[in-house]
């Protein structure tokens, strides 16, 4: 029986309601958690943007009554919202609020696809994708930051207010939102994928800009340390400040930022009610069926078609696995699902293709009499269909090249109500380091990758429950509540005595 987490949705809800009554939370994000878009018949039907940022921030959002500004991307977002361009959600109960700020096609183009995703995310990422820096989408970029800005003052108003600004979309704005001169404004920023080493980052015409535009921050937070100590690495070759290795403080201009790492997680017990339901018991049965399963085991592998998640490498590493173990043969199944993203990046085009012709590789290679050992499945599934995969896997591969964190990982472990299944897991992973129980692996070393596989498929039942139910322990424990509630409680001691927040309470 795990022990109840420190940190819970009701734990969070009273700190919110308690300690930030009467201070506006605001939440600034390029993805919305709430699309509109025309359905067959013609009417505006709504969307939950699933994906771990909007979980993460759900509850923040919910429980504060707050508002989130985030790039209005559906095509019927501008029909939905009032003359402010505000839309109260969740659409089936709502209780915060929605400000939706407006790109041009040219704007999303450049900012978001150009410069955001082709030069800050490979460059970022330590995959050897080379990044690529444009003039114009620095000029796209530095503009919708500016955008933002406005929206963010706009709804903060004239009381106190917290700014929680998401990720590498807007290095720009902690900046310029604390050179518009509103005192009673806190800004915290949380960047959701690694921060490189310096000489990594180097190749950025603009690192000092940006640079100097998160040091706009009172607070910088990052997965792990070791992307914190980065960065204040960064700092100290790129601009002039005073960096605090001590105290993890940087001053510059006056202003102190802080930097923490608050490795980010998971709602463990929405993901545990819902493996348990009705509705994940059936998908299973389907999943069965579609996959042809039988006395089969199951493999699986889940992400989002990114080059940074090692699924050439997987591959590569399932196809020397079957040349090692020939009596593997026809026992088990791999499913591979990646979902669609960004596809008209040629990096994203090239290793779709990449993919697409190593399973074709495969499958011929070594499928017999109606058996495919690779089945690859390019299209986004629901979670209910995703958890049930989960349950059913008795193997789940998560190698990504790079990753700040990888909340998959964490999904996986939460749905194994049974205590039982193998996560495979590359330490390149920010989840590594707290799910050290699973087997892992160097994504590059190919034979590693196929050593995992034969051992998680080999592994006594007593010693797979035993690394499943550590691990379990763990996320239960750092859910996505403790990340949120240990943000906010630090906000909460900064020296802001504006908000009057400048209060001692726990944090673990």
């Amino acid at each position: 029986m795990l022990a109840p987490p420190a940190w819970t949705h009701d734990r969070l809800h009273d700190l919110i309601t308690t300690r930030l009554a009467g201070v506006k939370f605001i939440v600034v994000s390029n993805r919305e958690p709430y699309m509109h878009r025309y359905g067959e018949g013609g009417e505006a039907e709504w969307i939950f943007t699933a994906g771990g940022l909007a979980t993460a921030l759900r509850p923040i959002l919910m429980a504060s009554k707050g508002t989130w500004i985030a790039h209005g991307a559906g095509d019927a977002d501008r029909g939905t919202v009032d003359e402010h361009d505000r839309i109260s959600v969740p659409p089936d109960n709502p209780c915060y609020t929605l400000r939706r700020v407006w790109l041009t096609r040219e704007q999303e183009e450049r900012y978001y696809y150009g410069f955001a995703n082709e030069g800050l995310w490979p460059l970022c990422h330590i995959t050897f994708t080379r990044p690529a820096f444009r003039l114009a989408d620095w000029e796209s970029y530095q503009e919708v930051n500016r955008l933002f800005a406005q929206a963010v003052i706009e709804e903060a108003g004239d009381g106190p207010a917290i700014v929680f600004i998401q990720d590498y979309h807007f290095c720009l704005l902690p900046r310029m939102l604390k050179d518009m001169g509103k005192p009673n404004l806190t800004v915290a920023q949380f960047w959701h994928i690694p921060w490189p080493n310096h000489d990594m980052f180097r190749p950025c015409p603009w690192k000092s800009e940006l640079v100097d535009g998160m040091l706009g921050n009172d607070l910088l937070g990052f997965h792990i340390r070791n992307h914190c100590q980065n960065f204040l690495e960064t700092v100290d070759r790129s601009v002039e400040a005073r960096t605090d290795r001590e105290k993890w403080h940087v001053s510059r201009g006056g202003r102190t930022t802080a930097i923490r790492p608050f490795p980010i997680s998971i709602d463990y017990a929405e993901d545990v009610a819902r493996a348990e339901s009705p509705e994940v018991a059936a998908a299973m049965e389907k999943w069965r069926r579609k996959l042809r399963l039988k006395d089969r085991l199951l493999g699986a592998g889940i992400e989002r078609l990114d080059y940074t998640k090692g699924i050439p490498e997987r591959l590569r590493a399932l196809d020397l696995f079957l040349e090692q173990h020939p009596e593997w043969h026809r026992k088990f199944v791999f499913l591979q699902i990646a979902a669609p993203s960004r596809t008209h990046i040629p990096a994203y085009q090239a290793v779709e293709d990449e993919i697409e012709g190593l399973v074709e590789h495969i499958n011929w290679r070594w499928g017999r009499d109606g058996w495919l050992p690779v089945e690859f499945l390019k299209q986004h599934h629901g979670p209910t269909d995703m958890i049930a995969l989960h349950r059913l896997s008795r193997f789940f591969l998560v190698n990504s090249l790079h990753d700040g964190m990888n909340l998959v990982a964490k999904e996986f472990v939460a749905s194994r109500v049974d205590e039982d299944g193998v996560l495979i897991l590359s330490r390149f992973t920010g989840a590594f380091r707290e799910l050290d129980s699973a087997i892992g692996v160097n994504p590059f070393a190919i034979h590693e990758t196929a050593d995992a596989i034969h051992q998680a498929l080999t592994m006594e039942q007593p010693e797979r429950m035993a690394r499943m139910r550590k691990m379990r322990e763990c996320v239960a424990v750092n859910n996505v509540y403790r990340w949120a509630g240990k943000i906010l409680s630090h906000v909460m001691k900064l020296d802001t005595p504006e908000l009057g927040l400048n209060v001692d309470i726990g944090v673990e």
